[in-house]
């Protein structure tokens, strides 16, 4: 049977909660900066299901669970800088590598298939946490939405990406871990997979009807190719 991988010429990677756990930091920043307002800190559970939509949006979230209300716009501006400043010093102090990533990319990488990082992160801290964990030499580039309109679920990244390789959307698989990273890469026209484990906001993945549902991605250069026998993502992804 021929190899998923021999569909693509190049993998796009989401980087909080696909290559790299990063709630825990991220949780340690937000949790410094309500305690700097006075406010009560919160589960890193709870925060990791604010991680997704870019910093503004994880403060405004963990402000008004911790405030139990909506934060006005010079508050939110305030607690967003205070939580850059605060989370840029502490970038992978208790995050990790998630199992397989390493040996994905590598794999990827002996099979000459092009490999970037697209991500809803600022490039201030996406370029040097993807350094701290080891995953920059493993990357052939990294695009990241430091504008706003640039964020997924648009497909803006993902489309900059394709041309970028010089290759036509259908030959990226984008893979990553939430509803936005599917919608984004259904609006730009790749092919997604997500894995079973990141950030997900509570949302069932399935649901969203992803091309393959994966549980590391060290296996990923070897995935069977998508079944044409009616099969949902899900009773691919089992099997």
């Amino acid at each position: 049977m021929p190899r998923l991988i021999e569909q693509f010429r190049a993998v796009a990677f989401d980087l909080d909660g696909t290559l790299v756990d990063s709630a825990p930091d991220l949780a340690d920043a937000a949790n410094a900066m309500l305690k700097a307002r006075g406010l009560k800190v919160l589960l890193e559970s709870r925060i990791a299901m604010f991680i997704g939509d870019g910093i503004d949006a994880l403060v405004e979230r963990a402000l008004g669970e911790s405030a139990d209300r909506s934060p006005g716009p010079a508050e939110l501006r305030e607690a967003a800088a205070v939580f850059r400043s605060l989370y840029g010093k502490r970038l992978f102090e208790r995050g990790r590598v998630y199992p397989g990533v390493v040996e994905g990319l590598r794999a990827l990488r002996e099979a000459n298939i092009a490999r970037c990082c697209i991500t809803n992160k600022h490039s201030t801290f996406t370029l040097p946490l993807l350094d701290a964990a080891g995953l920059a030499g493993l990357l052939d580039f990294a695009l990241c939405a430091d504008r706003p309109e640039h964020r997924k679920p648009a497909p803006y990244l993902l489309v900059a990406a394709c041309q970028r390789l010089g290759i036509s959307p259908a030959k990226m698989l984008y893979v990553g871990d939430s509803r936005a990273d599917i919608e984004a890469a259904r609006a730009a026209g790749c092919p997604v997979a997500v894995v079973d484990y990141g950030y997900s906001q509570g949302l069932s993945l399935a649901e969203q009807e992803p091309d393959w549902i994966i549980g590391s991605l060290e296996g990923l250069a070897t995935l069977p190719p998508a079944d044409t026998d009616g099969r949902t993502s899900a009773e691919r992804s089992s099997h």
